[in-house]
């Protein structure tokens, strides 16, 4: 095809989303008089191009239809609904014509002559059918009509009597010809004066604004798509590639390497967002047609619809933005047809005569929400109740069962259509289950809500993108997989006798979280694979959520997580509903990604399975323990934590203070020199702006852990995966969604001080002796892990152990401990009965006992905490925590 019509038809179709658009609007404000002028510069444009490229027929369409939208500029007719319409039906035809010059590269055969005669009548305020005579009251003198030259391939009858005051075409042609030509000397002069005053004018305007800033012009260039695409896919093969030399790193530990890979890692990182970036389009792109699309249907529906739409600006994958478009189409046309009532019905129920269509769109975390509202009458209940039972979709008893929300979602089934009648906007059965299947096709859910008397609210949740995404790698007994990270929400590590526990239940596995029995599925299950029988039990739950079920999938351990890319299915796996593509790991093996919705149908949602309130309010509350962590970016975009409570201060240094001595990088910091250690375990700092630090102190020394950028703070409940995944690390969370790499801390203070946690003497400002031992007891890992280093930091002799079995074998073991610091709730062994026994003990019922808690005053005291331990302090609180040790150890010290 020619670039220059290319060229015409790309900016053509998108002129006319445009004026689609502009004329409903104009329709409903024709007083809008930017909104006309808008819409007459488009259409003025297009006529004139056509005539360049020699396209009569489109020219005297658009021709046609810029001379009546003239006559509305000037004031000399009024626009009305059905000379709108006349309007959007030539620019209807414009389309078409468009449509076939992208195949064939020429005009169709065939002229326009009826449509161009309504619209020059129209024009002329000539009574039609289609274009009713409207002319102003007061039309506006012109003395310039809106187009100088004729309409081309207009019929115009020459042949009839003069009209009084006109003048025949013999007559001006024998005038012309007996009219004394021009003295064409004396033109020229005139000209040249003309001229030399033009010049003298331009010279004096440059004069006055010598200094003019020159006008900064937004510069775009239109690419290939074929060309974003053939790039996108280089840069999957490039981050394929970092995934490999990042796995092969952490095999060999070659400290040469980790420099470079570490720079590579961040540049592909970092040319990945670009490209990504290059994909990305507004969501409004595809709602540009929507206002047309509700404004014909309210017309054949006979009501009125008023559409209104935010978050045009939501930007998301081209991919997805084309996908996403015919579902949004038909959700809109249903609403019109199917959401609000007729106006004189609206009227009576005390509603608005129009009806309104709230369209609106929203990041929420990894995804687009698409939300579209109607405030019509609701989803007919019973309705859908009959026609699904009568449709053979449920039984009798069933429908007897089910709740209104779950009859609601009935509509998603194929086949069930609540229309009295097969009309072109519905009533063919055929729509919803499609425009579901096509959403999670591309990975989204679609959920309803809807209120009798109030409306119906559809939201959507798609990906931002399909090409490559943040995934959990999973072991399971039948291989690994892959699990989007966008629908895992928490990791649970299950075991037989804890709180976090399998069971079965009418059948049903479930597993009892917080209070509540949430449905599971095993790999082993979806997959139809029979587990080996030396296979261990699975051991964590990946909780998921789709659209608003929620579930889980027993895994037998995590891997890692990966940014991967992902690959289209083989033909042959198509038909398995519980894979959505493959994906190459970084050591070169191919696993199966899960689609989420495909799993989420395998799952019984467990409607038998009652909720159980019976566990007592103490373990409730153990549950709602939150713990603020510190998230930030550093040597990549994989997200990393540490607990907000170690951290002292964030900093902000420059990059050119930090120096090097003895090997090591420091920076002066409040007036000593503070060691500079990486989060990302390379010595990589930035060169320009800002490094952001974390900064640890305790006992006047500090250390700075460099990030590469601080992302958040959020307080969350804590289940973390524990790995050995290398030093620095102590396992993964789920924070805001997202799998999170929790750092070991007391991994990288050693690196700052080798003697960090240890102490060569009494500590400057220590006035309790270097040997108090503490006894910790907890049964979370995380916690230990950072409790530990904490109090060794302070000065303190520190055991941890994980359950009140081990305390009680140190104490028949005859080991003595200054002071014991326990978790009040714990699986195995209420802290509160530990506390009691110990007070009762020959050995320790002289030890102080410190109880950690999240729990409120008032639910202490209710469990006998209060009157069972020495003092009780809160999880979270790290001063707290060590001063009321120093104070427990000071008082009991004074009482000997």
């Amino acid at each position: 095809m020619d670039d220059l019509l290319s060229d015409f038809l790309a900016e053509t179709q998108e002129s006319l989303e445009v004026v689609d658009a502009e004329l409903v609007k104009f329709e409903q404000q024709p007083e809008d008089d930017e909104t006309l002028n808008n819409i007459f510069r488009l259409v003025h444009t297009i006529k004139g191009t056509c005539g360049f490229l020699g396209l009569p027929r489109l020219e005297a369409l658009a021709h046609a239809g810029e001379t009546l939208l003239g006559k509305f500029r000037d004031k000399a007719l009024i626009a009305t609904p059905e000379t709108v319409s006349l309007i959007l039906d030539s620019i209807d035809k414009i389309k078409e014509i468009l449509d076939h010059l992208t195949e064939t590269q020429v005009e169709p055969e065939g002229d326009d002559k009826e449509i161009i005669a309504l619209l020059v009548a129209a024009s002329e305020g000539v009574q039609s059918e289609s274009a009713p005579k409207v002319v102003a009251e007061n039309p506006v003198e012109t003395n310039q009509s809106t187009e100088e030259d004729p309409p081309v391939g207009y019929d115009i009858d020459l042949d009839r009597e003069l009209r009084p005051g006109e003048v025949s075409l013999a007559d001006l042609e024998a005038a012309f010809m007996a009219a004394d030509g021009p003295d064409i000397e004396q033109l020229a002069v005139e000209a040249d004066q003309a001229k030399e005053e033009e010049v003298s004018k331009e010279k004096e305007k440059t004069e006055v604004k010598p200094t003019a800033e020159p006008l900064k012009l937004i510069q775009t260039v239109r690419v290939n798509v074929d060309s974003l695409e053939e790039l996108m896919t280089m840069v999957s093969e490039l981050v394929l590639t970092r995934n490999q030399l990042l796995q092969i790193v952490r095999k060999s530990n070659d400290e040469e390497l980790k420099i470079p890979l570490q720079r590579l890692s961040s540049v592909t990182a970092e040319l990945q967002d670009g490209v990504m970036k290059t994909r990305m389009q507004p969501i409004g792109n595809a709602w540009k047609k929507l206002p047309r699309i509700v404004r014909d249907s309210a017309k054949l529906a006979g009501k009125k619809v008023q559409l209104n739409m935010s978050g045009e600006s939501t930007e998301l994958d081209r991919q997805v933005l084309e996908l996403i478009g015919d579902p949004l189409t038909h959700m809109v046309r249903n609403s019109c047809d199917h959401g609000l009532e007729p106006g004189d019905i609206r009227v009576a129920a005390g509603k608005p005569e129009a009806g309104q269509i709230n369209l609106s769109a929203y990041h929420e975390g990894g995804h687009i929400v698409i939300e579209v509202a109607d405030d019509g009458a609701g989803l007919p209940t019973s309705k859908i109740r009959a026609k699904a039972i009568k449709n053979g979709t449920i039984s009798q008893a069933d429908a007897d069962a089910m709740s209104d929300n779950q009859v609601h979602r009935l509509i998603f089934a194929a086949g069930l259509s609540t229309a009295s009648a097969v009309t072109s906007l519905s009533g063919r059965g055929v729509g919803m289950d499609v425009v579901r299947s096509n959403i999670e096709k591309i990975g989204g859910t679609v959920d309803l809500n809807s209120i009798d008397g109030q409306g119906t609210t559809f939201k959507i949740k798609i990906p931002l993108t399909l090409a490559i995404v943040s995934a959990l790698i999973v072991d399971t007994a039948v291989g690994k997989f892959a699990i989007p990270q966008l629908a895992v929400v928490e990791l649970v590590r299950s075991t037989e006798t804890g709180e976090h526990r399998v069971e079965t239940i009418n059948g049903t596995r479930v597993l009892r979280l917080r209070d509540s029995l949430l449905p599971i599925v095993d790999i082993s299950d979806i997959t139809g694979e029979a587990a080996p029988e030396s296979s261990e039990k699975p051991s964590f739950v990946v909780v998921m959520v789709v659209g608003e079920l929620r579930f889980g999938v027993l895994v037998d351990s995590i891997s890692d997580t990966e940014e991967i890319v992902v690959k289209p299915l083989s033909n042959r796996l198509t038909s398995i509903p519980i894979f959505s593509g493959n994906t190459i790991l970084g050591d070169g093996s191919v696993i199966m990604i899960l689609d989420p919705n495909g799993v989420a149908k395998q799952v019984s949602t467990g409607e038998e399975v009652e909720q159980d309130t019976s566990r007592d309010e103490a373990n409730t509350d153990q549950n709602s323990d939150k713990t603020a962590m510190l998230l930030f970016f550093a040597g990549g975009r994989e997200p990393k934590a540490v607990p907000l409570s170690l951290v002292t201060r964030l900093e902000e240094i420059d990059p050119n203070k930090i120096e090097t001595s003895g090997g090591r990088h420091m920076v002066q910091y409040r007036n000593t020199l503070m060691p500079l250690v990486h989060a990302s375990g390379a010595p990589t700092f930035k060169e320009t702006g800002q490094q952001p630090v974390l900064v640890f102190t305790e006992n006047g020394r500090s250390v700075g852990l460099a990030v590469d950028e601080i992302v958040d703070i959020v307080e969350e409940v804590l289940n973390i995966e524990m790995s050995d995944g290398g030093p620095g690390a102590i396992g993964s969370a789920v924070l805001k969604g997202k799998a999170t790499e929790v750092l070991d801390v007391g991994h990288f203070l050693t690196q700052g001080f080798h003697d960090w946690f240890e102490r060569k003497s009494a500590m400057e400002n220590n006035e309790e002796p270097a040997a108090k031992r503490i006894l910790l007891v907890d049964d979370n890992a995380f916690f230990r892990n950072m409790v530990r280093p904490l109090l060794s930091a302070a000065g303190y002799d520190v055991t941890a152990i994980e359950s009140t079995s081990e305390a009680w074998a140190l104490n028949e073991a005859g080991v003595n401990f200054d002071i014991i610091v326990s978790d009040i709730e714990m699986p195995d062994d209420n802290g509160v009965d530990f506390a009691k026994k110990l007070a009762e003990d020959l050995n320790w019922n002289n030890i102080p006992r410190l109880a950690l808690s999240a729990l409120e005053q008032h639910d202490l005291e209710k469990i006998g905490a209060i009157s069972a331990f020495t003092d009780v302090v809160r999880k979270s609180d790290r001063e707290s925590l060590i001063s009321t040790i120093h104070y427990v150890l000071q008082s009991q010290g004074e009482a000997a």
